[in-house]
């Protein structure tokens, strides 16, 4: 059954109005995943076969599309409005994104959801910490054993999380090839992990509590990063956490 959806969120950021814009513009790969910047006007193209309908740098954007290409949804659109503050130093943001789940709404508008408050919190890391150094992508998934309901447990414990280890804390993280990472936890949930070291967010989603297999995103902001090097590395390590007996 078809009903709309909306999903709204406020927060303040210490980045300047003109740093957020070229993010959601331009930087999309910082935080989430690459795509085309939106065609600078109304009417302009952009991802994934959207439109841009409102198009006002840098503080106003909107891209709507009407025709998904997904069988759980019709209709999406995304909104940023972008507002200074402390002189321009600062930015708040408005974030929306609404539209039409066709099917299995609940579970569709959880995962949503949840998603847009770890990725918003990863765009204000790559801000506060990265930007404007260019980032090397890479993501992967699980294999099929990454569905099961306490996959992600398992993530967290083959990277050598205690339990009540807090949001923010450093943590000699078990990494690919037996390697320990240095790293801030800057977001730990039931759903996602997120890593900071000095020059990558690496990305943990749950999404085995979607019906889907847990994945991985790296946004490498050194100079020498390989983006299948990465890739190679992060899925040899998911494999072998759902190869173990």
């Amino acid at each position: 059954m078809s009903k709309e959806f909306e999903i709204a969120r406020e927060f303040e950021v210490d980045a300047t109005p003109q740093e957020v814009w070229e993010a959601i513009t331009n930087g999309s790969g910082a935080y989430l995943w690459p795509m085309d910047p939106p065609e600078p006007r109304v009417g302009g193209a952009a991802a994934f076969g959207s439109t841009v309908t409102a198009y006002e740098p840098p503080h106003h954007l909107v891209v709507r599309s009407e025709d998904v290409g997904f069988p759980v949804q019709s209709v999406n659109q995304l909104e940023h409005v972008i507002e200074p503050r402390d002189g321009g130093r600062r930015a708040w943001v408005r974030y929306v994104h609404s539209g039409i789940f066709t099917d299995d709404w609940d579970n569709q508008y959880d995962g949503a959801s949840r998603h847009t408050d770890f990725y918003l919190h990863t765009l204000r890391e790559y801000l506060v910490h990265f930007a404007p150094r260019p980032v090397t992508f890479a993501q992967l998934n699980g294999p099929e054993a990454a569905q099961a309901p306490d996959a992600f447990d398992a993530v967290g414990r083959a990277l050598g999380l205690p339990d009540d280890l807090a949001e923010g804390a450093k943590a000699g993280v078990r990494g690919p090839g037996g390697r320990t990472l240095e790293a801030v936890v800057d977001y730990r949930n039931p759903y996602f992990i997120g890593l900071r070291t000095d020059d990558a967010l690496v990305r943990f989603f749950g999404r085995n509590h979607w019906g889907a297999p847990v994945g991985i995103s790296i946004h490498d902001f050194a100079p020498d990063a390989d983006a299948e090097a990465n890739e190679r590395a992060w899925q040899g390590w998911l494999d072998g956490v759902f190869s173990q007996p």
